[in-house]
């Protein structure tokens, strides 16, 4: 045999090799949203369907919340952030090259929450006032509003979490405004929930929805003598519960490529639908919208 012999018959093997190589598909491009765990179920389901339908690869995290979501947009960290507050100018201000588009999916609620013994105790609705006092450690005990004769535990939503800053919004008018405590914090709403569900006394600020009635108990808003609006869908969709905010999806500029897909499906009737399985209004349940 020829020493080219071999090198003649490894080329049929090369070709081979290169014609599978070719055949293999490119990775997927993944799609990175992050922001707010009040969002985050929706957009973790609608993932789940448009990878099985699709091969869209969805990344999701909630570290930090809306306003962790919001910067790592506008770091190019991300390409959907995950809102449950409005954009607000200090974001813009921040990020001044970034245009900022948010679509609003649905609407939610933050509702005042307390532990099991509190409720069975007979707090069943504060007023603004009261829950300043209490925020502010000016009332300690929940026997000054009603209730047992126990310590007022406060789980302080961290500041930037869209639930904290529509609660500091309804309390003092401007979240800034709002001031300093040195309440434990908590931070995506599992841990309020868990945090209050566990602790006598126990009082959090909440998504609505995640409010069920076993664990945790939401409180309705003394709005006048006599009326106590609970934040139930039809009183946060006819307006008259005062701590109701939208749930945005926010892009850089008008959304493209797997985000407009991930929008489009959101905002589609399927998955508007998922916004409702999740305990929140859809957009045709708000007035304006129908």
């Amino acid at each position: 045999m020829s020493p080219s012999a071999p090198k003649a018959s490894i080329r049929p093997l090369l070709g081979l090799l290169l014609l599978a190589t070719s055949s293999v598909p490119a990775a997927a491009a993944v799609l990175h949203a992050a922001g707010s765990t009040t969002v985050n179920p929706v957009v973790v389901e609608a993932a789940e369907i448009l990878k099985a339908r699709k091969g869209i690869e969805i990344q999701v995290d909630t570290q930090g919340g809306s306003t962790g979501g919001i910067s790592a947009l506008g770091d190019g960290r991300v390409e959907v952030a995950m809102a449950s507050r409005p954009l607000e100018p200090d974001d813009q201000a921040k990020y001044p090259k970034v245009r900022f588009t948010p679509v609003a999916i649905g609407e939610d609620a933050v509702a005042v929450i307390v532990s099991k013994d509190v409720w069975e105790g007979g707090v069943h609705a504060l007023s603004k006032e009261q829950m300043q006092q209490i925020y502010e450690r000016r009332i300690t005990n929940w026997k000054a509003v009603g209730g047992p004769d126990r310590r007022i535990v406060f789980f302080n939503k961290e500041p930037g979490r869209g639930t904290w800053e529509v609660f500091a919004r309804w309390l003092y008018g401007d979240a800034k405004k709002a001031p300093a405590v040195s309440h434990p914090e908590v931070g995506a709403n599992e841990e309020a929930r868990t945090k209050v569900a566990s602790t006598r006394g126990a009082l959090s600020q909440l998504s609505s929805s995640w409010a069920d009635g076993r664990q945790v108990f939401a409180l309705a808003i003394t709005t006048a003598p006599g009326r106590a609006v609970a934040p139930t869908n039809a009183n946060i969709a006819n307006g008259s519960y005062p701590l109701r905010r939208s749930l945005f999806l926010i892009t850089n500029g008008p959304a493209r490529g797997e985000a407009k897909v991930l929008l489009d499906f959101v905002l589609s009737p399927e998955g508007q639908a998922l916004v409702r399985k999740h305990g929140y209004l859809a957009l045709a349940d708000l007035p304006g919208h129908r």
